[in-house]
């Protein structure tokens, strides 16, 4: 398997986020492993800049991941910071939100590999991807009340859109912390695997989605992010409009060139990997 990493970036051990493309597949590691990856700005520029890269490189699917024993564990709050006026704040809330920004509008599918933490802003990042795979060690949580903050990443109403407004008030009001197999119960996670084995996961599941037509994942992505933001009406419009451009697109005469080919038949298994633990 080839590795090629954007040529301007220095050794990866100097970088709070790493990037690779890996045969059309990106990687993003959160780097700061002595911190449990927790946030501090120029993780969040660098995040979003990996991002952008991914977009830049056209590649099919995306993973982000953690380095060390944590996907993420909040914002550093034993980081000092000099006092900074409200707009720099507004400046630094507003790019803490493009990291869900730029995974919306992503035209390929983000996959968040958790283990360890995800806590606060890291349980966001995970929870703004488009699948998320978890080992059985991780642990999350909104915490920010409980010090002083608020919630951010979209979550005041991502949140309430999957589990409901009276779970999400209790998760973000109470803070407390939650196990991976309660938020596979909550629907907040799509799969929970043994420890250790969140990235080789998720890979298996970028490469499968690689394997499938560009354009109708984009749009189906697409579709699904605006569904619940818009009327039925709306909703039908834009599944019409959709389906007009792909049956007349490339992917869908090649994919039923195969089928016929092949003899398979209409409906392709679409199961996922017998070693996993997901949701019925």
């Amino acid at each position: 398997m080839s590795t090629q990493r954007a040529e301007r970036q220095p050794a990866a051990s100097d970088q709070v986020v790493t990037y690779e493309s890996i045969d059309g597949i990106a990687v993003i590691t959160l780097n700061r492993p002595h911190r449990l990856n927790a946030v501090v700005p120029e993780l969040v520029e660098r995040l979003c800049a990996a991002l952008g890269q991914a977009r830049q490189d056209d590649v099919a699917a995306c993973v982000v991941t953690g380095a060390g024993r944590s996907f993420c564990a909040g914002h550093d709050l034993r980081q000092e910071y000099e006092p900074i006026s409200e707009a720099e704040d507004r400046r630094r809330l507003h790019r803490i939100q493009d990291v869900t920004r730029l995974v919306r509008q992503a035209p390929f599918p983000v996959i968040a590999a958790v283990h360890g933490y995800a806590l606060g802003a890291g349980c966001e990042f995970a929870l703004c991807c488009d699948l998320i795979v978890a080992s059985m060690d991780a642990t999350f949580g909104f915490p920010e009340v409980g010090v002083g903050l608020g919630v951010t990443g979209g979550i005041s109403r991502l949140l309430p859109l999957t589990v409901g407004m009276a779970k999400a008030k209790e998760l973000v009001l109470l803070g407390e912390r939650f196990s991976a197999e309660q938020a596979l119960e909550f629907r907040l996670i799509n799969w929970v695997v043994g420890p250790g084995e969140h990235l080789g996961f998720a890979m298996d599941l970028a490469a499968r989605l690689r394997a499938r037509p560009r354009s109708a994942l984009a749009r189906a992505k697409h579709a699904l992010d605006l569904g619940p933001e818009v009327g039925i009406e709306a909703a039908f419009e834009m599944e019409i409009s959709s389906a007009l451009a792909l049956h007349t697109g490339a992917d869908a005469q090649d994919a039923a060139r195969a089928f016929r080919d092949r003899g398979s038949p209409l409906v392709e298994n679409t199961g996922a990997p017998e070693n996993l633990k997901k949701d019925q």
